[in-house]
């Protein structure tokens, strides 16, 4: 896609732009507005260098996109902003070596991710994301056939942010108790049918526990089959990070993976995450909770028997 208000710079062949010339700091108008969202649903990933953004800024550009939910359904957010999720990682939290996509642990996933750079290290620190719908386009009519009669069952009861516990700071250990205090599960469909684009694309990644009606080991062994396919490089693009750069990504097309190789050094980010739909499989059959209720973080009002 093309246009008349910004460059649109391809970064990789299936997946991720940059984004030249628009400064997300000022009132944007509804049409580039419009076009930035057409260039996330097409490149699922976009990239907008040199941002003079706080985090007052990163909320109220989020919220030209649709509704803003609390930082996390668990995690705590900044005192000052319960939109935002700081991730200072080797002071609260530990590095993410795990596939993901955000918070597929509820009902509701996030629409989308801004991701705000404030200290980078000097070496180290890349995300890579993965475009979930060209990963199922390159699966053989057999696998996708499989891929789409299966459900998952999605908990934070394993997460990302607490693969290790060696020698951690006690503030690490800290945050990570806090998502031990509430057990969310979810059962999602593995192909989600996207709600914009009507694409079709694998909803899976580190939340997934197992699948409907399938052992552990069946599970595992099927999981990380489809897997592979998302990670595969020709589905991926690499964004070596630098201060006030602001990534957008679409949550309901991508996984990703934040490359903890920079040791003991800083590296500091803030998130905000919009809300988003239900997810729906191809059968046109939605998403379930089963544990936990997260209309608070979404911003909804619970619903009562």
């Amino acid at each position: 896609m093309t246009s008349q208000h910004f460059d649109i710079k391809p970064i990789a062949g299936r997946i991720g732009a940059k984004i030249i010339g628009v400064d997300l700091s000022s009132n944007l108008s509804n049409e580039i507005i419009s076009d930035i969202r057409k260039a996330l649903v097409k490149h699922k990933v976009i990239f907008f260098r040199k941002q003079n953004l706080d985090a007052q800024g990163q909320v109220a550009f989020a919220r030209r996109f649709g509704e803003v939910t609390t930082a996390h359904p668990i995690a705590p957010s900044l005192p000052e902003n319960p939109e935002v999720l700081d991730l200072n990682y080797g002071k609260t939290i530990s590095g993410a070596n795990t596939w993901h996509t955000d918070v597929t642990f509820v009902d509701r996933p996030p629409l989308g991710s801004i991701l705000r750079a404030l200290v980078i290290p000097p070496l180290g620190g890349d995300t890579i994301w993965a475009n979930s719908v060209t990963a199922y386009e390159d699966l053989p009519t057999h696998l996708r056939n499989l891929a789409d009669q299966l459900w998952a069952l999605h908990s934070e009861a394993y997460d990302y942010a607490a693969a290790a516990t060696i020698d951690l700071p006690q503030e690490v250990l800290a945050y990570r108790a806090v998502f031990t205090s509430t057990l969310y599960e979810t059962i999602h469909p593995v192909v989600r049918v996207h709600p914009e684009s009507g694409e079709r694309g694998l909803f899976i990644g580190g939340y997934v526990r197992r699948l409907r009606g399938l052992s552990q080991n069946e599970s595992d062994e099927i999981l990380k089959l489809l897997q592979a396919y998302i990670t595969r490089p020709e589905n991926t693009v690499r964004w070596r990070w630098k201060v006030g750069d602001v990534a957008f990504w679409d949550n309901r097309a991508t996984q990703h993976y934040a490359i903890s190789d920079y040791g003991n050094q800083t590296r500091h980010l803030q998130r905000v995450t919009l809300v988003g739909d239900i997810p729906v499989g191809i059968d046109g059959k939605q998403s379930e909770a089963i544990k936990g209720d997260s209309s608070a973080y979404n911003r909804r009002e619970a619903v009562t028997a």
